[in-house]
């Protein structure tokens, strides 16, 4: 393993700081919170951020006091810093009475040996891990010119928003947080920003080599998920190959405003099927202003992947998705 230098960050500024003065000096650098996907990258020379490989430098962000809590604020919106770790996400009574899409993700992540040290704001910009891309093929995601999955294994890859790169963003999260219209804030040179959940992944035709808009001195630095409406009914379902320790070959994030069994207004997010979380307008037409019957929800699980491009081995992930979406809909609804 590469040798590196470690900082430890005692506010996000600091962080941000430490990641300037290394590239000023043509050092490449990465953030560390959890650091299970960055030890993996780090191992195996994969680089966190195209052409860096290994880091020069750590900054180390668990030094930085106040952002591992949650809280509500002011306007009954919930903050989330970017260092809670998962288990202690999915445990808060707060997230499971008021968040439940965001609990039951949280609960959904690997292990709980990697729930326990992963993050908030890991799990959201964690690398692909397409096996082309894991595995040191000079692919889109590496720098390179050309996706190896398009012709290739692509079992697990996109069916949605694919091209030029056919990866599927891993984090659970993501849906969830999509889902309750979450704004991330983002702490970089210029202060913080404040980036709504739905702008901050990005497309591989947008950015090749990016799953985010972060730049490489910018911090996830917490999320804010605003109030929800009182008749909020919201879950997470994932569907895997195995029971632990891999990620959704499909899941769906849904939440509904509900008005006794009627659907005011629905969200419904893909995870596992695109290179972001994938919102599916046309599902959340056909639950708009209806009751959610078994007819309903089969009409709005086909409606949510009339779009879908399988690759050449992985057309089971239609009616998978198909399948999860319809199944999600029809026990939330059993639940009220």
């Amino acid at each position: 393993m590469k040798t590196f230098a470690n900082r430890n960050a005692r506010s996000l500024s600091e962080a941000v700081a430490f990641a300037r003065e290394a590239r000023a000096a043509g050092q490449s650098v990465s953030f560390a919170s959890g650091g299970t996907d960055l030890l993996q990258l780090v191992k195996d020379r994969i680089p966190n951020r195209p052409g860096s490989g290994a880091p020069d430098v750590l900054v180390n962000l668990k030094t930085i006091p106040g952002i591992d809590t949650v809280s509500r604020m002011g306007d009954g919106g919930t903050f989330i810093g970017g260092l809670v770790n998962l288990t202690d996400l999915a445990a808060n009574p707060t997230i499971r009475e008021r968040l439940t899409v965001l609990a039951e993700a949280a609960e959904s992540v690997a292990s709980p040996q990697i729930r326990n040290v992963g993050t908030v704001g890991g799990n959201l910009a964690q690398r692909p891990w397409c096996w082309y891309y894991r595995n040191g093929f000079n692919c889109y995601k590496a720098g390179g010119n050309r996706c190896f999955s398009a012709g290739g294994e692509n079992q697990l890859h996109a069916i949605f928003g694919g091209g030029p790169s056919y990866i599927v963003h891993p984090s659970d999260l993501a849906p969830a947080l999509v889902a309750l219209d979450a704004t991330f804030r983002v702490a970089g040179p210029e202060g913080e920003r404040a980036v709504p959940a739905a702008d901050f992944f990005v497309l591989p035709r947008t950015d090749p080599e990016h799953e985010n808009v972060l730049a490489d001195d910018e911090v996830l630095a917490s999320v804010e998920v605003p109030a929800q409406p009182s008749g909020l009914r919201s879950t997470y379902h994932k569907v895997m190959d195995r029971e632990a320790w891999t990620h959704a070959l499909a899941s769906a994030a849904i939440a509904l405003d509900m008005d006794g069994d009627v659907c005011r207004s629905g969200r419904v997010v893909l995870g596992g099927v695109a290179p972001i979380p994938w919102r599916v307008p046309a599902a959340e037409q056909e639950l708009t202003g209806r009751r959610i019957t078994a007819d309903v929800a089969a009409r709005a699980a086909a409606a949510a992947v009339v779009d879908a491009r399988p690759l050449s081995k992985n057309a089971y992930k239609v009616p998978l998705t198909r399948g999860v979406i319809e199944r999600t809909l029809l026990g939330l609804v059993d639940a009220i």
